[in-house]
């Protein structure tokens, strides 16, 4: 009889052949990039230097294509945007010391998005390690211990027999649930060294998945289908998880309006009866979900943004579907589910009761009218016209990617993703400088539609490097600046906190000059030829940049009442 742990996966010939005789000239860096391309990995992101030399020689003897970016961190971003679009894990090979300290920012935005990147960075020399004093270029004490309290994993190697299989449980760990950016660093020496391990010629691997305790989902079954007023928060844990369509059927079987998060964008149909659309900075999508009487929360963690900064106090029974247990009813008590949404939703379909409720939609028309009679009131009108302009200006299935700026903010709460995993931002750490980079890598996974990246001119100047890098890979990519000459929102913060800014003004440059100095097409617009413009620039290939000179202001915040 033969037992599962029996079974062996025996070597074919071509595989045998290989590792018998593997070809002359191989150093460490040959077996990051074969197991980089065993696990499944087509594409690279990253930038080199001193210590990572031996990882980027090695890329010229392999079939993985390399996205070099001019900075670390937006490289991060790129990486990012390219596993938030494929799902897959996004490769992203950095240097040593400054070289990956520069990433932090993004491998935070990674980890707040669950973004599956798997960084791998070089290393001092062996002989450098274990926190001495030895003076190597871009030493530090422990390195890995400044990645430990921002990414799902940290895996260090040591010897070259290491490397194969450090990579392949960092790739599991990005890619098991919640996703999210992984470390692996190797020293220096490792990687230059001529290697006698055989050729890589496999490497599957299988996340595990995260399935929902039954008596837990058939409490919730229960709950929902005697609700009176239920209702759903759906944040990007559904979007991840491909989802979108088991929620819509669940929403619908229970007449239960939906509300998604920022992160959430698209992850129910924004103009169905159900829907609330994304309206969480609004005390009056908080009291509807105050109200009812059994919340369902699926993929959010309920965190400021998602609780209209922390003043929702939800009066119904709460059932949170989390795949990260440290969000679990970390800011509600709950009936916590720790699962992935997918597989959640589908256990609640298979045993929840059919609910009937013809006031349902009524009630979400009623919600949204007064949402558009509170903004309405506040004279808004050029937000909301530079808002729409730029949704008709985007084509049908092209992506957008949002930095910190006053129209993104705008556009968490009033923008039509129009489909799940089109619509993102850095809403998750918040950094600024996301928006263009990440869009690059997002051209980079799916060429066959335009990409959207819109930034203000603050945020824009974190990446205005990238302009080289869009022009040398020719991405499809259309940037568009918002440029109100400063840090606009913080300049919005600090007159309404202080009574006036401070050190929120800008000396900004001719963004079109520049742009066209990197051989990128750039337009200067306004509010009334914006569309056109951006819908011209758009539909032309190749990278491209529209700028509008605009002041933005936010609508009133409900949460300070």
């Amino acid at each position: 009889m033969t037992h599962d742990h029996d079974l062996v996966l025996r070597p074919t010939a071509a595989q045998t052949e290989a590792a018998l005789n593997p070809p002359p000239g191989r150093n460490g860096g040959d077996l990051v990039v074969e197991t980089l391309a065993g696990l499944g990995a087509t594409t690279v992101f990253g930038l080199p230097g001193q210590h990572a030399l031996g990882m980027f020689d090695a890329l010229r003897r392999s079939d993985l294509r390399y996205i070099g970016l001019r900075v670390e961190n937006n490289a991060g971003f790129a990486a990012d945007a390219y596993g938030r679009i494929t799902g897959e894990a996004a490769p992203l090979l950095l240097s040593t010391g400054p070289g990956a300290l520069t990433s932090l920012a993004a491998l935070q935005e990674a980890r707040a998005a669950s973004a599956p990147v798997l960084a791998i960075s070089s290393q001092v020399p062996t002989a450098g390690l274990g926190g001495g004093r030895h003076g190597y270029l871009h030493e530090l004490p422990d390195q890995a211990a400044s990645f430990r309290g921002v990414v799902k994993s940290v895996h260090t190697v040591r010897t070259q027999s290491q490397i194969p299989s450090a990579i392949a449980e960092a790739w599991t760990s990005a890619l098991t649930v919640p996703h999210g950016p992984v470390w692996v660093e190797i020293p220096q020496d490792v990687l230059l060294a001529e290697t006698a391990v055989p050729v890589v010629t496999g490497g599957d691997t299988f996340p595990e998945e995260l399935p929902p305790r039954p008596e837990l989902t058939a409490v919730a079954a229960d709950l929902l289908s005697r609700a009176e007023r239920p209702a759903i928060i759906a944040g990007g844990g559904v979007v991840r998880a491909d989802a979108s369509k088991k929620l819509r059927q669940l929403a619908e079987r229970l007449q239960a309006p939906v509300v998604t998060t920022f992160g959430g964008k698209g992850a129910f149909p924004w103009t169905h009866p159900l829907s609330l659309q994304s309206w969480l900075e609004d005390r009056h999508t908080t009291d509807f979900l105050e109200d009812a009487d059994v919340l369902l929360v699926v993929g959010s963690g309920l965190g400021e943004l998602s609780s209209n900064y922390h003043t929702f106090r939800p009066r119904g029974r709460v059932i949170q579907i989390e795949a990260d247990l440290g969000k679990l009813e970390s800011n509600h008590p709950a009936l916590g589910i720790h699962a992935d949404a997918r597989l959640a939703l589908q256990a609640l379909l298979e045993t929840v009761e059919e609910r009937t409720d013809p006031a349902a939609p009524e009630r979400v028309r009623a919600v949204l009218d007064k949402v558009r009679e509170r903004i309405a009131s506040q004279e808004l009108t050029l937000e909301q016209d530079v808002l729409a302009a730029v949704r008709r200006a985007l084509p049908p299935g092209a992506p957008s990617f949002w930095d910190m700026t006053i129209l993104a903010y705008w556009a968490w709460s009033a923008f039509d993703a129009e489909a799940p995993n089109a619509m993102h931002s850095a809403q998750g750490a918040g950094g600024l400088g996301y928006g263009f980079p990440a869009a690059l890598g997002a051209a980079v996974a799916d060429p066959t539609h335009p990409v959207l990246a819109v930034s203000g001119d603050g945020g824009a100047l974190y990446s205005i490097a990238e302009l080289a890098t869009a022009r040398q890979y020719d991405l499809n990519v259309t940037w568009l600046i918002v440029d109100d000459g400063g840090y606009g929102i913080l300049r919005e913060y600090m007159t309404d906190a202080f009574g006036q800014p401070t050190a929120t003004e800008l000396t900004r440059p001719d963004y079109v000059a520049l742009a066209e100095s990197f051989g990128v097409p750039g337009v200067r617009t306004s509010p009334e030829t914006l569309e056109a413009d951006l819908a011209k620039a758009l539909a032309a290939p190749g990278p491209s940049m529209v700028v509008l000179p605009a002041v933005l202001r936010m609508f009133a915040p409900t949460h300070l009442d």
